[in-house]
């Protein structure tokens, strides 16, 4: 039968009787631990460009490539840090170790190996073996082609094949990593302060979202799942935290898309004594400093090949004037929400009936304007409706002191000049709300009642900064454990996404 014939469960069997061999041998093949001193990165960096031998090294990984031949073998593991070549031969390692690389080991086991460094006659910096132990058996072999995994169902169910298989996935997470990490010490810098507020919360509040419910038992009262950070993150600036942020996870019970997954990581951070331009000069400077650290360019490559520069000043439009060019109406803000609906519809652009006014050309702005603005624009001054938690623009009272930054066809950062006047506040949420008054935030109002000082807020979509920075189409490439459909229940035998060895 050949390799691709055979049935994963046979497979399965047959690495359970190999367990079973090595356990009535009394061998373990699930150590306690290695030594693994050296990552492959590490390892490599040991032997000098012009040097035919070095050091001895220790390094451990998973086995993914194997060629064994008569008294001799090589081997590829996987670590953290990528993959080192390793080398065995018969009288280097003894006759039992020679024997247990040909006839026990698999790909896909973890070893951990150690010896002199040397290089091949091909070049490559490899590790000659005088010592090895199987740590780890794998009971399931690596999908078929594993240097090349591409069904998605698998890829985002069984992520940690997708690492395994995938090197550019790997560098993507990896990345993703960086640039929290990057986030992080940037405002730690400008005197910010990271702070942690409550995932279940009694009122969902701070964006307009539907929550996840579920019941606190021992308060015998529903809770919510947050949908946003920002009304605990503002009673930190009535306390007296001038400048706070957080990153964490929220939670939004609507669909998934190619840009959306229910649950999704923000970050949100707050200013005192600034505003909505204070939150510019913070974005900009927090994006140019993760070009330089962690991509070293400001130059970034969409998947479809596009060029999006991030240096440079950046585009400044206000809302008012991208609906009016994009529309070819000058007076659009003076018609009638039907004469908006009328032209909507002879334009193909999907609203619904019942829309509100600045819904209608809301609809015009997110899906015709919003997509075209591929290099960074600030987009200033939206309608006062779309965000109540805002100023009012001294120079147009129909609109808010905002911006919206979009990125590559989609929005990345907004930030608010906030409002800190309870009583203008409790009247936009009032608005907000319609009747459905009990869902206010009284908790926020009353900590607003207390005094809040002028600031600037912000919040930033880790999982769509992630996926402008590193090129990719869709933000489950981003999520390390995107949500999906459970597969119906299936027995141990029959693992969903598995490919043969």
């Amino acid at each position: 039968m050949s390799e691709e014939k055979i049935d994963t469960s046979d497979l399965f069997a047959v690495r359970k009787a190999k367990l079973a061999d090595l356990r009535a041998a009394g061998e373990d093949p699930f150590a306690n631990n290695w030594e693994q001193a050296h990552t492959s990165a590490e390892a490599l960096a040991q032997l000098q460009e012009d040097a035919e031998e070095g050091p001895e090294v220790s390094c451990a990984g998973r086995v993914i490539a194997m060629r064994k031949m008569g008294k001799a073998g090589f081997a590829r593991i996987l670590d953290r840090a990528g993959t080192l070549q390793v080398y065995f031969k018969r009288d280097v390692v003894g006759d039992a170790a020679h024997d247990f690389f040909k006839k026990r080991l698999d790909l896909g086991d973890f070893i951990g190996v150690r010896g002199p460094l040397f290089r091949t006659s091909t070049g490559e910096t490899t590790v000659r073996v005088k010592e090895f132990r199987m740590v780890s058996k794998a009971l399931r072999p690596l999908p078929e082609k594993w240097h090349g995994l591409h069904d998605e169902d698998t890829i985002f169910r069984q992520r940690y094949l997708d690492l395994i298989a995938n090197a550019d996935s790997r560098k993507v997470f990896q990345t993703r990593s960086a640039i929290i990490s990057c986030i992080r010490r940037f405002l730690d810098s400008e005197g910010f302060l990271e702070v942690e507020t409550p995932i279940l919360q009694s009122e969902a509040g701070g964006a307009a979202a539907r929550p996840f419910e579920t019941f606190f038992n021992a308060l015998d009262c529903p809770f919510y799942l947050r949908i946003a950070l920002e009304l605990y993150l503002k009673r930190l600036l009535v306390g007296g935290f001038d400048r706070v942020y957080e990153i964490g996870r929220n939670f939004r019970n609507e669909g998934l898309s190619r840009r959306h997954n229910p649950e999704f990581t923000m970050l949100e951070v707050y200013q005192a004594y600034s505003d909505y331009r204070g939150m510019m000069r913070l974005v900009r400077e927090m994006v140019r400093r993760i070009c330089d650290e962690v991509l070293g360019t400001e130059t970034i490559t969409r998947f479809d090949g596009v060029e999006i520069g991030l240096g440079g000043e950046w585009r400044e439009v206000r809302y008012k004037d991208l609906v009016t060019q994009y529309t070819n109406e000058p007076e659009w803000f003076g018609l009638s929400r039907e004469e908006k609906l009328k032209w909507c519809d002879q334009h193909d652009i999907e609203v619904k009936p019942d829309a509100e006014d600045f819904e209608v050309t809301n609809a015009v702005f997110e899906k015709r304007v919003e997509p075209t603005l591929v290099q960074p624009t600030f987009v200033t001054h939206l309608p006062k409706e779309l965000i109540p938690l805002a100023k009012l623009s001294p120079d147009d009272p129909d609109t808010v002191e905002v911006f919206e930054l979009c990125i590559n066809g989609q929005e990345i950062a907004p930030a608010y000049s906030e409002q800190n006047d309870p009583l203008v506040q409790r009247e936009q949420l009032e608005r907000q709300a319609g009747e459905e008054v009990q869902n206010i935030d009284e908790e926020f109002l009353l900590a607003l009642e207390h005094g809040m000082p002028p600031a600037g807020g912000m919040g930033i979509g880790i999982d769509r900064l992630v996926i402008l920075l590193t090129g990719v189409s869709s933000i489950r490439d981003v999520i390390l454990f995107p949500s999906l459909k459970p597969l119906p229940r299936a027995g141990a035998e029959e693992a969903p996404g598995e490919g043969g060895a």
